[in-house]
């Protein structure tokens, strides 16, 4: 299972990239709108670190003929950019258009295995479950994006599944377990999973011991 990084902190960007800990990265509007910068520019400078896998951009426009037109310049800033559509009736229209003119698109905001298999449908590359989300209301987002890999598998639809608004390194594990192709996170959960303070023990027990090696 590949992971992305749900974020457009320049510096989170850079520091789970070279930790070699993604293959991309996922935003969204309210994504964007923390780091106040002007879109275009937070967009060039998350593609130039990301140059070898996909980075997903969303529209605003929440009409087809909106979102078209919007899904064509977002693809012509970069090659790596995928197109996020939202799982509305438009999207759908949006999304048939743009991926028969070869664009990569994933449709957001899904939150029942029958939009994530419209969704599919339609032409996306991606689909984004919300996870986490689910979870926050009271219902299970595990169990979500375990009925959509079931239904891929048993239909052998080819669009990766890609679980958004992970919470916690569980979620992770759990969505590993199950075949889910992607798993996007904002940086705090990348660390959570980098970092075990048995393994924090471990090392400082290692170095404390090296210490009584004899040096001459």
């Amino acid at each position: 299972m590949k992971i992305f990084l749900d974020s457009a902190h320049i510096e989170d960007v850079k520091k789970a990239y070279d930790m070699g800990a993604i293959s991309g990265v996922t935003t969204n509007p309210s994504i964007i709108s923390r780091e106040n910068r002007k879109f275009d520019e937070l967009l060039a400078e998350i593609t130039s670190i990301i140059t070898d896998g996909p980075v997903f951009a969303e529209v605003l426009a929440l009409d087809a003929e909106g979102m078209i037109r919007e899904g064509r310049a977002l693809a012509a800033k970069s090659p790596n950019i995928v197109v996020k559509i939202p799982s509305i009736p438009e999207g759908l229209k949006a999304v048939k258009t743009l991926a028969a003119e070869g664009v990569t698109v994933c449709v957001t905001v899904i939150f029942s295995a029958a939009q994530a298999l419209l969704a599919a449908n339609a032409g996306a590359s991606y689909v984004a479950p919300f996870v986490g989300r689910l979870d926050d209301i009271g219902e299970n987002g595990l169990d979500l994006a375990a009925e959509i890999r079931e239904i891929f598998d048993a239909q052998g639809i080819e669009t990766k599944i890609v679980a958004a608004s992970v919470r916690h390194p569980v979620h992770v594990t759990e969505l590993a377990k199950m075949g889910v192709d992607v798993a996007t996170m904002p940086f705090k959960v990348i660390m959570q999973m980098a970092t075990n303070p048995n393994t924090a023990r471990a090392v400082d027990g290692f170095l404390k011991d090296w210490e009584k090696v004899p040096k001459e």
